[in-house]
């Protein structure tokens, strides 16, 4: 049985507010980019906290609950499609983590990033690579920033169910690209990810 995520930092975090911050949803072709941040409460310990991609969605489901419940602070931010096109993807994500550490009710005093890039911010930063499988903190903003996406994902199916985001939550699988093809570009598609770009330049040459 793999080890849960445990407590990791390059400072000494004796005596430190600890905020662990994620993202989810770089990589699809439409829906924002969300970013978590969390503080968790040493006095309420969360069993079974690790990266969200190696749970199941029953059991991300029902880490996100507890984690709401029993973290000291918890926020949740995203960057729209427009903000993607017009800063790129990167930046974006940047801003939805500075949001979502800015969203906390409780000031943290450091801030540990999942990656190799922090954003910017008024309080010291860590980046850890594979930071969500590490750090407990990580790990349970790697749970918030996934739920919360994909429960916005399962609301744009019911705006834009011919695209079927319930399925493939906006990555570029080969069923969302052949419903791209067949219904062309929605509001919410990345219009600066190739595929999207793509067909967009098609259609305005025909």
């Amino acid at each position: 049985m793999p080890e849960p995520a445990a407590s990791l930092s390059l400072f000494d975090t004796r005596g430190e507010v600890i905020c662990g911050v994620d993202e989810a949803g770089r990589g699809p072709l439409a829906g924002p980019v969300f970013a978590a941040a969390v503080i968790l409460d040493p006095a309420r310990p969360i069993e079974g906290l690790r990266d969200s991609k190696k749970l199941s969605a029953v059991r991300r489901d029902e880490l996100a609950v507890i984690i709401r419940r029993d973290a000291l602070a918890w926020a949740i931010a995203q960057c729209s499609e427009t903000e993607i096109d017009e800063l790129n993807i990167l930046q974006a994500t940047m801003l939805a983590m500075r949001r979502a550490i800015e969203g906390l009710s409780v000031l943290p005093s450091l801030a540990l990033i999942d990656g190799n890039r922090c954003p910017v911010c008024s309080i010291r930063t860590e980046a850890i690579i594979k930071g969500d499988d590490k750090v407990t903190e990580i790990s349970a903003a790697s749970i918030l920033a996934k739920t919360a996406r994909d429960a916005a994902l399962n609301e744009m199916h019911r705006t834009y169910p011919q695209y079927a985001f319930d399925q493939h939550k906006g990555y570029p699988t080969a069923l969302h690209l052949e419903r791209l093809r067949a219904h062309g570009v929605s509001p919410v598609h990345r219009r600066s990810y190739a595929p999207v770009r793509e067909l967009l330049n098609i259609a305005s040459n025909a």
